[in-house]
């Protein structure tokens, strides 16, 4: 059975800015993986993913754990990110739809954490926050079933992937399968469930966001549990990666080299004449000045021929620069 949710307007309304946004960000910057910011992005998503569980460790102290340097913090915090970055190692291995590789990536992110990772719980469990129950999960007996059924949904390929992942985090949040990491899970996993689609969920760190306002991801949880159906946090988690692409798209524009702007420009803009404002229009984060600098460079490399002057000016075509840089 399909788990219940609605397609709202405000769905409607995210999907399609999360869909242009990924058509951007695959036309100017996923050319080539950045091995830096996958670094840099893996270190975010960690932090932020135990920090929501409650992980004291700073983001400098896990990398100074991914350089193998000694870091002093409480011994479960060093080993939930040792296990995580161990998963995320292995990442590309994993099949979302398979349950045996969701119980396999349990396994490695509760190693040496509790009694039995990688196995669904054998007794009742309940979510307390502060002194009320806010979440009865169901009977220990139904797991096994509840998560057969929403892998099947998994395989469903009439439902859009952004929704299902969304749905999927629900669910399993809802089900409650293990003792511990159940919410480290949910995220991981629609991570995954994105990835197959669209690859550049490997560097949305969108865990940062969620970390950053905890209360309103509990509350889309708390909402979708009173209304029995997944639709507001699907509402909240495609608002979340909205926000983070447009982040994603922010920040890689300002790390790239003049090089690296030259070379995505020349790839991708068609007409062979163009005007400074044509690159600009490219690159909107970019000032002037920026622009006149690139273009300079071009020109003093022979990638481009100048035409005219001041606002008649115009640049053609000549060489495709040949650059070891990498970007997103």
């Amino acid at each position: 059975m399909k788990p219940p949710h609605e397609i709202t307007p405000e769905i409607l309304k995210y999907i399609t800015s999360i869909s242009e946004k990924i058509g951007e960000v695959n036309a100017k910057y996923l050319l080539k993986s950045n091995p830096t910011l996958r670094k840099q992005n893996q270190i975010k998503t960690i932090h932020s993913s135990l920090r929501i569980e409650g992980n004291t460790l700073t983001e400098e102290q896990i990398t100074a754990i991914v350089e193998n340097k000694r870091v002093v913090g409480p011994e479960k915090d060093v080993i939930e990110v040792l296990n995580a970055l161990e998963v995320y190692k292995n990442l590309n291995k994993f099949i979302p739809y398979k349950e045996k590789d969701f119980l396999s990536a349990h396994q490695l992110l509760l190693k040496n954490l509790i009694e039995k990772p990688g196995k669904y719980r054998n007794q009742g469990v309940g979510i307390v926050k502060g002194s009320k129950v806010a979440h009865v999960a169901p009977p220990f007996e139904n797991v096994p079933f509840l998560m057969k059924d929403l892998f099947e949904y998994l395989k469903d390929t009439s439902e859009i992937t952004l929704i299902k992942s969304c749905v999927f985090h629900y669910e399993m949040e809802f089900i409650h399968p293990f003792l511990d990491g159940n919410g480290r899970m949910g995220r991981l996993w629609q991570t995954l469930i994105l990835m197959q689609d669209y690859p550049v969920f490997e560097f949305l760190p969108f865990e940062t966001l969620i970390s950053k306002n905890q209360t309103a991801y509990y509350e889309a949880l708390s909402q979708s549990d009173k209304e029995g159906k997944s639709t507001k946090f699907i509402e909240y988690m495609l608002k979340i990666i909205d926000h983070s692409l447009d982040e994603l798209l922010e920040n890689s524009t300002k790390k790239l080299t003049d090089a690296d702007r030259i070379q995505l420009f020349l790839e991708h803009h068609e007409e062979k004449v163009f005007s400074r404002k044509d690159y600009m229009n490219y690159f909107k984060d970019i000032s002037s000045a920026t622009a006149s600098r690139d273009l300079k460079y071009a020109v003093e490399k022979n990638f481009l021929e100048k035409s005219g002057d001041k606002k008649t000016t115009t640049y053609k075509k000549l060489n495709l620069p040949k650059t070891q840089s990498l970007y997103i």
